[in-house]
């Protein structure tokens, strides 16, 4: 549908993060896809990881703001890799605080976005409060942004589906693969992006065997007739919100 002879916008894609890896380990492949689409996605990194998730830079004794550069160049790197604009905040991690300025500044990137499709962390994890913070405000500020009356500049939203990405440790967080997205065709520039992240090498292979795991529930949930390569790789999400939609699928 177009507006006179304007064409529609492409499809916008916004992905809320914790810390400056999250976004590729959890859903480098769904940014990879939208962006090779033509569709535009935006990371909101809310902080670098430099205390909690920096251990490799911490033993080889770099400063606080070193670990803050290191990790920037990073996810800068891997967004780059994968077609992506990240926008930091540098709100500092472990803890990272919910403050109502953070909040207010991430409902100015949701209205400066103008989301179609908002990723981000599940809203439990006992082994790192960070990524349920980050949820939150994800959540609170989608609420936010679609509020006519709520002071910040920039066109109110609608309501974009959201879709948690897969945790570390699924089970202790009470993820359940709702969603399995093939991943296949961009899995290389996933890779490559992973390969990005120096500073957090051990998560490569373990990302790359979850991705083979979950692309072999896909293949099971899929049936026999879709034509799916035998190594399928997939990344998985859970659905907060109801589905709206007029045809069971």
């Amino acid at each position: 549908m177009t507006h006179g002879n304007a064409p529609n916008p492409p499809r916008s894609t916004l992905v809320v993060t914790a810390h400056a890896g999250d976004f590729v380990w959890r859903a480098g492949g769904a940014i990879a896809l939208a962006a090779s689409r033509g569709e535009k996605v935006t990371i909101a990194c809310l902080t670098y990881g430099e205390r909690g998730e920096s251990a490799k830079a911490w033993r080889e004794g770099k400063s606080l703001e070193e670990i803050k550069g290191i990790r920037r160049g990073e996810a800068e790197a891997a967004a780059a890799a994968l077609g992506a604009e990240v926008v930091f905040f540098d709100a500092g991690d472990y803890p990272l605080t919910v403050t109502p300025e953070l909040t207010d500044r991430l409902v100015a990137v949701y209205r400066e976005a103008q989301p179609d499709v908002v990723l981000t962390h599940p809203l439990d994890d006992p082994y790192n409060g960070d990524h349920p913070a980050a949820a939150r405000m994800a959540l609170d500020a989608r609420v936010l942004a679609g509020a006519i009356g709520y002071p910040a500049e920039g066109e109110v939203i609608g309501a974009p589906p959201v879709f948690f990405f897969e945790p570390h440790q699924p089970e202790m967080c009470g993820f359940k693969p709702q969603v399995l997205l093939d991943i296949s065709e961009v899995w290389e520039t996933k890779r490559k992006a992973m390969e990005c992240l120096a500073a957090q090498q051990h998560l490569w292979d373990y990302y790359t065997d979850l991705a083979v795991r979950r692309g072999v529930q896909l293949r099971r949930n899929a049936g026999p007739n879709l034509g799916l390569a035998h190594k399928t790789m997939a990344e998985a999400y859970m659905r907060p919100y109801p589905q709206v939609t007029g045809e069971l699928a």
